[in-house]
């Protein structure tokens, strides 16, 4: 996209200087892997240890430049069709509603902005991808989409224990215990600082699981505790990530738009990262509209160039290559016999046929029906936080900069406000109290002893999960007041 970007001060400082990848065994043991066993799409040579947010912030500056509008503080809360059925455009969210719908004296209407084309990058599980993909049945001829949630924070750490460019992953403990699957990361980020994190596949089983708690007893595993003791945690953010991968794909075009990024899903599992897809797939949309507005087109139609310059670009490659990562992570299971025959199917895919083995694995099952009942597994007992190396979620939240409006709908809506009792907690004991990395999502006894579903929705930090994880698919995230939510500097 700017490939004189050195000389233009993109804020890519660290060159990966080391890549070190662990199977942790227990609470104390681990292995490290030797690097020719390591998958090649996980190898991270050329790659740079980066603050996303801060190359998001360099790009828009670079946007502004070209006369790109952008509108910070707006959230386009909702899809506008034309007569004919097309997408017309978006309109932004209202500005000054109560709680109760009611009109307050600083109310503000949204605004409607048309457009030929709209192109959709809200991230993963976008509220109004979602929309989309289920107006115009884009995902009929697809398999189900997959999500994992992304805990992580950032450390300033001792100097005398930083390691510009150090990358280690991991999987194995703690999600081990329960037979889960997803994987940990620590990078050694400039200015003495560390990001690390852990995704936790959002198709666990054990309701119980706290995917925030296991995120907290992994920090005292040996080889990231080496790290951190001494240092302090100056930020903490969550969100969902899409790993699905080319199977998922929803179909990319409809009339009047076209799904970018992981609105779409576009992340390529196999080397856990999405950014260069997600650029890619804007750069071959920017291509396909350049195409139909050169032809004269009046907008509403299907820019269908844009599929087909994917399908005939490295990103389309890139993504069948890594088609049975995940998959084959899934089929084997999280257990240390389940990594290591999921960690050898991948090797021989990867590695030996360059992602081309002929068999393709398929992974039909949406992740909220994968939930076990809590009756069918013991009750997690997480131990308590220390307050130095492991947090509680408040404090954690604290540390994301989130901030809402509080007199404003709740953005955090419940099709049917019964579920919750009735259904989710004699079944699931209510897992959204632990899925949930934020605090969200409480059951509370009243004074006359029965209970009710509480959502602090101000504690949000945006990240999905329980758009995805519900298992009865009851909670429908929509957009707050503009400029609500976390804020990420450094992340």
């Amino acid at each position: 996209l700017f490939p004189n970007w050195k000389e233009e001060g993109a804020p890519l400082n660290t060159p990966v200087a080391g890549d070190e990848v662990y199977f942790l065994l227990s609470p104390t043991a681990s292995a490290k892997a030797p690097h020719w066993a390591i998958p090649k799409p996980m190898h991270n040579d050329g790659n740079y240890v980066i603050s996303l947010g801060n190359v998001v912030r360099w790009l828009a500056a670079k946007a502004e430049e070209l006369e790109v509008m952008l509108f910070p503080g707006f959230a386009a809360s909702e899809i506008l069709f034309n007569e004919d059925g097309s997408v017309k455009g978006v309109a932004t969210g209202d500005m000054g509603v109560s709680r109760t719908g009611e009109h307050k004296h600083s109310y503000t209407p949204g605004y409607e902005l048309h457009a030929k084309y709209t192109l959709f990058a809200e991230g993963c599980r976008g509220h109004l991808g979602k929309q989309l993909i289920s107006h115009f049945e884009l995902d009929k001829d697809a398999d189900p989409q997959h999500y994992g949630i992304g805990i992580k924070e950032l450390w300033d750490i001792d100097p005398s224990k930083h390691k510009p460019g150090l990358v280690l992953h991991g999987s194995g403990w703690p999600l081990s215990e329960t037979g889960s699957t997803g994987g940990w990361w620590l990078y050694h980020a400039e200015n003495n600082q560390v990001t690390l994190g852990l995704i936790t596949d959002l198709s666990y089983k054990n309701p119980w699981l706290s995917p925030f708690d296991e995120m907290q007893r992994l920090k005292h595993h040996p080889v990231l505790k080496q790290y951190l003791e001494g240092g302090k945690r100056v930020s903490y953010g969550a969100r969902a990530v899409v790993k699905g991968g080319l199977h998922s794909l929803p179909k990319l075009t409809f009339p009047g738009g076209l799904l970018i990024g992981d609105d779409a899903g576009f992340l390529n599992f196999s080397k856990i990262k999405g950014s260069h897809t997600a650029m890619k797939s804007g750069m071959l949309a920017a291509e396909g509209l350049f195409d139909a507005l050169k032809a004269g087109r009046a907008g509403g139609d299907e820019v269908v160039e844009y599929t087909e310059k994917f399908k005939a670009s490295w990103l389309h490659e890139e993504l069948f290559k890594a088609r049975n990562f995940g998959a084959a992570m899934h089929k084997f299971g999280g257990s240390i016999p389940g990594l290591l025959m999921g960690g050898g199917f991948n090797f021989i895919d990867q590695n030996i046929f360059g992602g081309k083995l002929p068999v393709t694995l398929r992974d039909t099952t949406p992740d909220y029906q994968a939930m076990g009942l809590a009756a069918d597994y013991a009750r997690i007992e997480y131990p308590k936080p220390d307050g130095k190396i492991s947090f509680d979620k408040l404090s954690s939240v604290f540390i994301s900069n989130t901030n809402h409006e509080e007199d404003q709908p709740i953005h955090l809506t419940l099709k049917n406000p019964d579920i919750p009792l009735t259904e989710n907690l004699p079944k699931y004991a209510e897992p959204a109290q632990r899925y949930c990395p934020a605090g969200v999502y409480e059951v509370v006894s009243n004074d006359d002893g029965s209970q009710r579903f509480q959502i602090n929705a101000q504690n949000c930090v945006h990240c999905k999960t329980c758009d995805i994880k519900d298992p009865a698919q009851n909670i429908n995230w929509v957009v707050p007041e503009g400029g609500g939510g976390p804020n990420y500097p450094n992340m």
